[in-house]
Order: structure tokens, then sequence, then C-alpha cells
């Protein structure tokens, strides 16, 4: 491509077909929003019932919104996702690995009882949704697998090691793939979250010496809202971030710099 040739269409989402897993809550919300009004058809598999809010949030868009209930982590689903995303929407452009969770204890408390659900939708269901919708995007010459990281696939994790230690096989997933399939056109990259404003976080702020914490170790001084987070997921689903492969976007207001 020639300068000349790039203009703002290269952010546009218009005809591509996307998956976001858990994109109706939380962050993953944002995600799905952000590709819709760049033109997205978009699918979510989850397991919660947002009573029809995300639908009426991209209602305006123009687009095709598809949710499927399904456990990502149980055998076979990950496929049974990819099939239906063909099936209903045609084929497959877009993967973000939203799905998450977090369990939290004192170390001698943290057990396998906490730790293989987060390694089971943190990082193995991201590792088969990225291994099925591989097997769509590598015929087609071209697709885009963003993963959702976190702060602490770059910190510890106090009270979590399941979450620190999925976030930071999300980073080393997130570099294996897009060494492997850089070469057929495809690019994996990562978006690692900082401190967001969301119900989950809503104890944190309202504990007046956590919350002056984060917010005096963010250089933007402030949590982060989750329209911030909707650039960056346009920006790596789009053809402007062709040649973006391997890399861990943090989204974090300067956290990590501090």
């Amino acid at each position: 491509m020639h300068i000349t040739d790039f203009s703002l269409d290269h952010f546009s989402l218009r005809g591509r077909r996307a998956i976001v897993t858990g994109g109706n809550t939380g962050l993953g919300q944002a995600f799905t929003l952000a590709l819709a009004k760049a033109g997205a058809d978009v699918l979510v598999p989850t397991l919660f019932d947002d009573g029809g809010e995300t639908a009426a949030l991209l209602d305006a868009a123009g687009v095709r919104y598809h949710e499927l209930t399904i456990d990502i982590t149980t055998a076979g689903a990950p496929a049974r996702v990819v099939d239906v995303c063909v099936e209903t929407l045609g084929g497959v452009d877009v993967l973000v690995n939203s799905a998450g969770i977090s369990r939290i204890a004192d170390v001698t408390d943290f057990g396998r009882e906490q730790w293989d659900p987060m390694v089971a939708v943190n990082l193995t269901a991201a590792f088969e949704m990225s291994h099925e919708v591989a097997k769509r995007m590598i015929p087609q010459g071209a697709g885009k697998i963003i993963n959702i990281a976190s702060l602490f696939a770059f910190l510890g994790g106090l009270g979590s090691p399941a979450y620190a230690a999925t976030k930071h096989g999300i980073a080393g997933l997130t570099k294996a793939y897009a060494d492997e399939l850089g070469g057929h056109g495809i690019q994996v990259n990562a978006i690692a979250p900082g401190y967001f404003a969301t119900p989950i976080t809503q104890e944190t702020r309202s504990d007046s010496e956590a919350n002056r914490r984060i917010v005096d170790h963010t250089p933007a001084g402030r949590w982060g809202d989750v329209a911030d987070l909707m650039g960056a997921t346009v920006f790596l689903a789009s053809p402007a971030s062709d040649f973006v492969n391997g890399h861990i976007l943090s989204v974090d207001g300067g956290y990590l710099v501090r």
C-alpha cells in the first residue's frame, strides 16, 4: 500500500464477521459495541443473560448481532461457536477472546478449586477458540485474533496467582500464535486493560484508601472508562493494524510507566 492509498476506510470493519466471547457484559460489551459501530457483524457466545441490553445498544448500528448460549469450556464448544458464526454470519474474520473470571483468596487458601476454573476460562478457552478460528482464517489468508490480557500479564497477582498466571499465559499465547500465523496474513495481538470502572471494581473504588492508591499510581489520574478500550479494539481488528503482530497493547492510563 502506498501512503497516498491510506484513508480512514482502513479502520472500517464493514462486512467483517466477529466473535467476542463474553461480549455482552463488562469490558466485553465495550469490545462488541466497538466492533459493531465500526461495521462488523458480531456473534457473542455467553452464559450471561443481559436481558437484551447489548442487543438494544447495537440496534442503531445496523449490523447483525447474535448471542449463543454456550459454555466455551466444554468439549467441542469452541468448534461449535465457530460453526455457528459461519452458518449465521457467513464466515469469521475477527476473534476477541474476552471471556474471563477472577477469584481472590489468600495464598494458603488458593487451591485447585480456585485455580482450575480460571485456567479453563481465561486461558484454555482462549487457546481452543484461537485454534478453531485459525482453521478458517488460514485458507482465507486473513484474520485478526485479539486476546484480552491485563496489567497482570506484567505484574504479580496478589490474592490471585491463577489470574496472573493465565494473563501471563495469554501474553505467551499471543506471541506464539502471532509468530505462527503471521505468514498466513493473520495478526494476533492482545489488549492489556488497566484499572477500569466496572461493577466488578465497585468495591475497590468505594474503598477510599485503595481507590487513592490506584488513582495516584495512574498518570491519567483516574480509573478507565470502558469506552477507553473501544478505539484500541477497532484498530487491532481493522486493516489499519495489518503490520502490527504479536503486540500487547496496554490501555492503562500510563499505570505501567509509573
